[in-house]
């Protein structure tokens, strides 16, 4: 079983150039409608699939702008966090928590595309065991 995240954004083509030019993503397939909306673009960034959507609203699909924001965050695991926040940067992301050293061993930031959804970019830096990453999360959260 495999888990494999569909987005909806307003304007898969732009999201799909994006996505090649901010992550490296492969356009695997894309299926249009009649009236020039595309149902589904079908990507590949590593070793995950993401399928991306334009809205439809006609049938309930929107795009984070349309809902007022997104409850999902993706989250991408690269070996070089740093380079992969500035190429998402470069292709038009903005950041919303700055790249620094997490309690949990990674190197995170997140950043917001230009279609509203939040993505999580990790480096893991350094082992933690599970009973320190439980304490230090309630002495963050206390």
């Amino acid at each position: 079983m495999e888990i494999t995240a569909h987005i909806v954004v307003q304007g898969a083509e732009r999201a799909a150039a994006f996505y090649a030019d901010a992550f490296g993503a492969q356009e695997l397939s894309r299926i249009p409608t009649p009236d020039g909306r595309l149902m589904s673009v079908q990507l590949r960034i590593g070793s995950s699939d993401l399928h991306l959507a334009d809205e439809f609203p006609e049938m309930g699909v929107l795009a984070p702008p349309s809902i007022g924001g997104t409850a999902v965050v993706l989250a991408i695991d690269v070996g070089d966090a740093e380079a992969a926040l500035a190429r998402a940067l470069a292709a038009g992301a903005e950041v919303r928590q700055p790249l620094a050293e997490m309690f949990w061993g990674d190197l995170h930031g997140q950043i917001e595309d230009p279609f509203g959804h939040r993505w999580n970019i990790g480096q893991h830096v350094r082992d933690v065991p599970h009973d320190e990453v439980v304490a230090a999360a309630a002495e963050i959260f206390s």
